[in-house]
């Protein structure tokens, strides 16, 4: 028996949380008992998202917020088919690229501002899938800015880590008391947040994109040398995509296409799937080393192809392609660590193309918040929202509470970069929700399930951190396929992180290969690892970042397992 209070055949230290209802696993409880109040008056999975998400933009205001983006995935149950709503938004028209390369991209403040979609995206799917009314969706969340709630020790660490949130007028009014950042147990309250989420209830999109909302951010920016625009806020709309899949040992694996990252865990899972990973063991040197190599060369090509499908015609179906994987993972060498160059998915894409080929006619550390949902029809929401970093920019747009992005620094300044700063481009995305389907079904990229349909929902999961989400959520789905964990055996699991030069997301771009590794990996598996090539940077035992969050649905009951990540204040709520 594992020596912890809840593993089975792996460590777990909390409980699997059961239900037959509904589930929602969210990054702080406040937020998934605002989704569990929807379900539980007859709200759909849709209308739990929301309510859940307005929630976080309130008690988990580091992570997320209508001032930033975000991808929405949904599985209709009733129509056996998967849609995903793209909330990112577009660099501002007035984005000069010369400026960026002579000043640097900052990493806070007015000029690091992108246009904000993340609302966009909620009404999107509350136009299409919702039950229940905008009023109804948004009273928790309204609440908690209104009346206040405690601040928590993560919330409270993270505002004392930010001096720029404690001097900035707007903001200091808000996160300190008097500049003295607010500490664990003190009240916080977002009066000005509670108006503006009041008047997008009365108002709906207008109200944010183009009335008096738009005109207080617009007036914000311009005032302090930003580069926001009305027409940036009018022109930005969110957009439905079809999902792109693989299979992976008898499972159909859902990802978001570009502009997110998607097909970088597709294609890490295509590479991993050609090599016996249950005989190299769980969490072993063998079998971490293979997946940090599948993860480097997924990365390299997403380097040099994935930007903006508005801007530059990505290989998409040749990156996730089964032939690919195979002719890329002749590289793994399970003995030595490699550092790889590009390859040509253009040979399985169906055509011609190259490196950055222009599409006709074109011109430090995220915190991002995840949180999933399933309801008692089956319906399934996997959500992923972000104001980039930490806090964002750590400015609060005035009088409205709103605390704006900082999604200028992913952007690339070299004109030769597939992924360069242009104006009304949107940028690349780590965020990358995710769902499982058993049986193979129908995996071509260009369509999100065929006919046939995606088959039973599994498993819906997802994390925030970066560039780490797509390798935590290969190492958590392979816990659960490869090994049979219990979903919250995968999410307390010891976790690694590559970081691979110069393929980090974030300015400035470049950094030191090295392998993260909580240091609750044994001295063997370091020792393995380092014989292999890896040069290792050990953390405290929880100190990977992400915070997973995972439901799991029993093929044979139908009952919901769900987990939320121990390393920040996740929680899972079922009924």
């Amino acid at each position: 028996m594992v020596q912890s209070p809840h593993g089975i055949k792996f460590e777990s230290n909390r409980p699997v949380v059961m239900g037959r209802n509904g589930m929602v696993c969210a990054g702080h409880p406040l937020a998934a008992q605002a989704g569990m109040s929807v379900l539980q008056k007859g709200g759909n999975a849709v209308d739990a998202a929301i309510a859940t998400a307005a929630a976080l933009n309130v008690v988990e205001p580091n992570m997320s917020g209508i001032g930033g983006d975000g991808y929405i995935m949904v599985y209709n149950k009733a129509q056996n088919k998967i849609d995903i709503c793209n909330a990112t938004g577009a660099a501002p028209y007035a984005t000069d690229l010369a400026y960026y390369q002579a000043n640097g991209i900052p990493q806070k403040g007015i000029m690091s501002v992108s246009v904000p979609a993340l609302l966009d995206g909620w009404l999107a799917a509350h136009d299409k899938y919702a039950t229940l009314k905008l009023d109804e969706l948004f009273a928790p969340a309204i609440d908690l800015a209104e009346n206040g709630f405690p601040v928590s020790h993560v919330l409270s660490r993270v505002i004392a880590g930010d001096p720029l949130l404690c001097d900035f007028p707007t903001s200091q009014a808000i996160f300190t008391r008097g500049g003295r950042p607010l500490q664990p147990g003190e009240i916080i309250h977002q009066k000005d947040l509670a108006k503006t989420f009041q008047a997008i209830v009365a108002g709906g999109r207008d109200a944010f994109y183009q009335g008096e909302i738009a005109q207080a951010m617009v007036k914000f920016c311009q005032e302090r040398g930003g580069l926001l625009s009305m027409k940036d806020l009018a022109d930005c709309h969110s957009r439905w995509e079809e999902a792109i899949s693989t299979t992976y040992r008898g499972h159909t694996v859902y990802e978001a296409p570009p502009n997110s990252s998607g097909h970088v865990l597709l294609q890490e899972l295509n590479l991993v799937e050609q090599f016996d990973l249950k005989s190299l063991g769980c969490n072993t040197a063998e079998s971490i080393h293979l997946m940090v190599e599948a993860k480097k060369l997924a990365f390299i090509d997403r380097e040099a192809y994935m930007a903006d499908p508005d801007h530059v015609v990505v290989p998409t179906q040749g990156l996730i392609s089964k032939e690919y994987a195979q002719e890329r993972a002749k590289l793994i060498d399970l003995s030595r660590a490699a550092d790889p160059t590009h390859g040509d998915p253009w040979r399985f894409q169906g055509g011609s193309g190259s490196v950055g080929q222009v599409a006709a006619g074109g011109v430090p550390e995220e915190d991002t918040t995840c949180f999933v949902v399933v309801d008692q029809w089956g319906n399934a929401v996997c959500q992923l929202q972000s104001i980039q970093s930490s806090l964002g920019s750590s400015v609060v747009a005035g009088g409205t509470g709103i605390l704006l992005n900082n999604r200028m620094t992913y952007w690339h300044l070299d004109p030769e970069h597939v992924d360069c700063l242009q104006p009304g481009k949107r940028v690349r995305h780590t965020m990358n929700p995710v769902m499982v389907f058993d049986g193979n079904g129908s995996a071509s990229p260009a369509t999100n399930g065929g006919s046939s349909g995606p088959g039973n929902l599994v498993l819906v999961c997802g994390t925030p951190g970066a560039d780490t989400q797509v390798q935590t959520n290969m190492q958590v789905i392979t816990h659960l396929i490869d090994f049979g964990m219990t979903v919250t055996e995968a999410v307390e699991a010891p976790r690694w992180r590559n970081s691979h030069s110069p393929t980090e997301s974030n300015v400035p771009h470049v950094c030191d290969n090295l392998l993260h590794m909580e240091s609750r990996f044994g001295p063997d598996v370091r020792q393995g690892l380092e014989s292999r090539g890896h040069q290792l940077n050990m953390m405290p035992d929880w100190g990977a970042q992400g915070s997973e969050m995972m439901i799991q649905v029993d093929p044979e009951t139908g009952a919901l397992h769900g987990a939320a990540d121990p390393r920040r204040d996740g929680y899972a709520i079922g009924w």
